[in-house]
Order: structure tokens, then C-alpha cells, then sequence
């Protein structure tokens, strides 16, 4: 019975983890899709995982050189590692490279998103006018 605690336990920690983890994939959705999002979660969260496997890695390299870059976000921890597939294809197994970018907020990530905020509005302002 305390094993079963246990594992619950862990699961509970695992799900509130997962909540600010986003999977990424070269093709399902456009960069500045994982971009804003990744904004909204460190916003929720004060940090951001960023995961993809094989090709999609370059494209989570470049959401978090994307938020470096303009002052967003500070490099946590990256991992890497190998993870077994099964190819769907042939049906045998194959091992592709997953990376795992954990980012958190800088000290004026808030200072930030309120003067983008603010040019957005503006814009919009006048966009109406």
C-alpha cells in the first residue's frame, strides 16, 4: 500500500512539473507559436522546459536563443539524451536525440512584456484612428 502512496506522491509532483513543459515540433506549429508561449509560461510559472526530439531540436534551440536574445530568459539547464522509438515504417526500434532547455525569467522579464504590451496598444491606437 505504500508503494501505491509513493508512486501517487511522485505522479502529483510530475503532473505540476509537466505544466509549464512545452514539447516542440518542427512541423505542427509556427516558431512564434512556442515563442509567445513560452512567454505566457514563464509569466505563470517564472520558468520554461522546452523539449523536442530529432529534427525539432534546432527549432527549440532557436526559441531559446529567441528569448535570450531579447532579454527574456537565462539558460537554467540543458540536457540531452538519447531516447528508443519504434520506427513506425519497419516496426523496429531506433534511438533519436531528445534535448530538454530549462529557462527562467530574467530580473526584468515583467519590465519587459509591459513596455511590449504598451507598443502593441499604441499601435492598435492607431491602427483605430
Amino acid at each position: 500500500m505504500q508503494e501505491i502512496t509513493e508512486g501517487l506522491n511522485t505522479m502529483n509532483i510530475n503532473d505540476s512539473y509537466k505544466k509549464n513543459r512545452i514539447q516542440v515540433s518542427n512541423t505542427k506549429k509556427p516558431l512564434f507559436f512556442y515563442v509567445n508561449l513560452a512567454k505566457k509560461y514563464m509569466q505563470q510559472h517564472n520558468e520554461v522546459e522546452l523539449s523536442a526530439l530529432g529534427m525539432a531540436i534546432a527549432t527549440v534551440v532557436t526559441i531559446a536563443e529567441i528569448l535570450k536574445n531579447n532579454g527574456l530568459a537565462v539558460e537554467r539547464k540543458i540536457m540531452t539524451s538519447t531516447v528508443d522509438m519504434k520506427d513506425e515504417m519497419r516496426g523496429r526500434p531506433v534511438q533519436k536525440a531528445k534535448i530538454e532547455i530549462l529557462l527562467g525569467k530574467t530580473e526584468n522579464f515583467d519590465e519587459l512584456m509591459a513596455a511590449a504590451a504598451e507598443e502593441r496598444e499604441a499601435a492598435d491606437n492607431e491602427e483605430q484612428n
